[in-house]
């Protein structure tokens, strides 16, 4: 199924193509959900193993990519991934990255000059690394001719002249990976709530981060919804109540990935995580109990 740029999804008249920078395994799976509770393997092992667990290891297999929309109008790009030549000591795993991510998106026939938009979820290491490359010593926007969409409540939360106590990493990967795209005036601020065309739609999701934005694509009778790091693993669709070490609000975190889960069960949406193992995408079902992931 995978290709050596992407795998593609098709939406009405809308390609969704993932783009890898990393895949494999991660975190204990203890270390990822303060609340794991090893008893779940018994029950989910059989799905988990191999694209979401390995046992041999007892990791999580996670994802780090971005999704590529084409539309017949725009072309888009959800989240950027960590970039290349980040200093990042605090996140072993995407420090100083040397990733044919630009290549790969190259491979699927996208030019950086031809992105539209780079939509980013919210401002983490590891979705905005690929918004700046390095250019005779410089930070610069890799996609010269996109607007970049942040949202204002995430923009002003990491930014370091806003936030006196903000560690160091953080200021870092601002510094690096979004205030060079302000600089160039290719910024385009949301508050959350917005559309980028009739369809689509820019929509609230706070919690892993305060600023946290969702995309929904509707294409004819099919839809999309991007949804950045509402959820991490797939066992949090059967236990939606399990937050990430990351996530900062873990009380908006679990209200705003029940809201997803539903609103895409009751609309057949297809499900685009940033960071699901393969097959990476799918629709969510509701029987009623509970949530199920349909592959």
């Amino acid at each position: 199924m995978k290709t050596t740029g992407g795998t593609s999804w098709q939406i009405g008249q809308v390609t969704v193509t993932r783009i890898e920078e990393l895949h494999g395994p991660s975190f204990r799976p203890e270390d990822l959900f303060a609340t794991w509770d090893p008893a779940v393997l018994e029950e989910h092992g059989h799905w988990m193993s191999p694209n979401f667990y390995q046992q041999s290891t007892n990791q999580v297999i996670m994802s780090v990519h971005s999704w590529l929309i084409r539309t017949p109008q725009h072309t888009i790009l959800v989240d950027t991934c960590c970039g290349n030549g980040k200093n990042r000591p605090g996140s072993p795993h995407f420090h100083q990255l040397n990733a044919p991510y630009l290549d790969r998106l190259r491979s699927v026939g996208v030019e950086p000059e031809e992105v539209d938009y780079v939509l980013c979820t919210h401002l983490h290491v590891d979705h905005v690394g690929w918004n700046t490359r390095l250019l005779d010593g410089r930070w610069v926007p890799t996609f010269p001719n996109a607007k970049y969409v942040f949202s204002r409540e995430e923009l002003d939360f990491w930014d370091p002249s806003k936030n006196a106590y903000l560690p160091e990493e953080p200021r870092n990967v601002f510094t690096d990976s979004v205030l060079p795209v302000i600089a160039a005036q290719q910024d385009h601020v949301v508050s959350m709530t917005d559309q980028l065309s009739d369809t689509l739609l820019i929509e609230p999701t706070p919690g892993h981060s305060p600023g946290h934005i969702m995309l929904r694509l509707i294409s004819g009778q099919d839809e999309g919804v991007f949804i950045g790091d509402v959820m991490h693993h797939p066992i949090q669709i059967y236990r939606p109540d399990w937050n990430s070490q990351f996530c900062m609000n873990p009380e908006q975190a679990v209200t705003s990935r029940m809201r997803v889960l539903n609103d895409c069960a009751e609309r057949n949406s297809l499900m685009f995580p940033a960071h699901f193992g393969a097959p990476h995408a799918g629709r969510i079902r509701n029987n009623g109990k509970g949530f199920s992931f349909d592959f």
